[in-house]
């Protein structure tokens, strides 16, 4: 009996717009910037259809890249609100595979945007097994002083009181063919702008190294220190950190190279102390473990892994020959692929926009 699984920053999956760019311009898109835009309902006009024509083709990438990955449980982040995920699976997704998604669950977390984890999971696996929710439980309200996490170099403002996920760490019990499965669904903190002389994957690690403690702390609570290791549970999501990296160096004219490095120190190290966790992402090559393409100019260029799907010892011992999958096909043509990786786009995506997300997804067969 098999399971597909898969975890997908879906990117701003919203049902507002965002007219605040219109008195600050560092949120205003480029293209209203090459307008002469007199006042601000002239702005709001602009901006709606310019938000909708950009959202068709983005939702439809997206839409083909969950296609490709084909889970049977899809774990999403980003989302807005459970209208949005189901004008999206109705409008979009059923069109792509044909047989929808109708489970669906979101929990309103604590991200700032009402950007929220959801999941959607069919009714069946492809294999005919049953998928049902037993409980699902959220753990936004958990604080620092709750678990002991709390540290001062989480920054400025944040004390003892505050909650330690920035949106959610969702916990669900499943049955898949009667067999148990317990889903984790997170979102970390994003590496924000820098302070005090570090750059922003640095100045917001401390806040990860507490989301990352607390997933932990939460799972080790339901199943007992020291016992998690025999357990079937799986931790899904956008980290926003990582362990190793693929930096780039050269530019287009003569030739790039991809430089695997590995990080001193990362908020997942949490995951991995003590074999805790496992990440199947390792049985593949070590330049082709990449879900995101980061750039900032030449001097900032990097491939690394954000995206996980977490196992358990035992689970990850049962699917020991198993391999992740990473859907790129939406990935926009900016994006600098290592030689032999390159993929045909979905039509119509653009060298920045529009794509599927800024992540690719990833997706892995499991035998329970």
């Amino acid at each position: 009996m098999s399971l597909r699984l898969a975890t997908f920053n879906i990117e701003n999956l919203m049902t507002r717009f965002d007219f605040t760019g219109f008195r600050n311009q560092t949120r205003q898109d480029r293209v209203l910037r090459l307008f002469d835009i007199r006042n601000e309902a002239e702005y709001q006009r602009l901006e709606e259809a310019r938000t909708i024509a950009h959202t068709d083709d983005a939702r439809q990438h997206s839409a083909l890249a969950i296609a490709d990955a084909d889970a049977d449980i899809l774990c999403l982040q980003e989302t807005d609100n459970m209208a949005a995920l189901q004008a999206f699976e109705y409008g979009y997704l059923f069109r792509m595979v044909g047989n929808g998604y109708r489970q669906k669950y979101l929990i309103e977390g604590n991200d700032s945007r009402g950007i929220d984890v959801s999941v959607l999971m069919r009714e069946e696996t492809r294999d005919g097994q049953r998928i049902e929710c037993v409980d699902i439980r959220s753990h936004a309200g958990v604080t620092y002083r709750d678990f002991g996490l709390y540290t001062p170099d989480l920054g400025p403002g944040i004390d003892q009181n505050d909650k330690i996920f920035k949106r959610d760490c969702l916990e669900m019990d499943l049955r898949i063919g009667g067999r148990p499965l317990t889903l984790y669904v997170v979102h970390f903190k994003s590496m924000g702008p820098g302070r005090d002389g570090m750059d922003g994957r640095q100045s917001t690690m401390p806040v990860r190294m507490a989301e990352a403690r607390a997933v932990r702390r939460i799972v080790e609570d339901r199943f007992g220190p020291g016992r998690t290791a025999d357990k079937a549970f799986a931790i899904c999501g956008d980290m926003n950190d990582y362990q190793e990296k693929l930096a780039i160096e050269g530019d287009r004219r003569n030739g790039y190279r991809f430089i695997p490095r590995k990080e001193d120190v990362s908020a997942l190290d949490a995951f991995t102390a003590d074999g805790f966790a496992v990440n199947p992402m390792l049985r593949r090559p070590v330049d082709d473990r990449w879900t995101l393409y980061h750039s900032r100019g030449p001097e900032e260029r990097h491939l690394c892994q954000l995206d996980y799907i977490w196992l358990s010892p035992s689970l990850a011992e049962r699917n020991a020959h198993h391999v992740p999958e990473i859907i790129r096909a939406g990935q926009p043509f900016r994006t600098l692929f290592p030689p032999g990786q390159e993929v045909e786009r979905y039509p119509r995506v653009g060298w920045d926009r529009p794509k599927a997300s800024d992540h690719c997804p990833v997706v892995m067969t499991l035998d329970l």
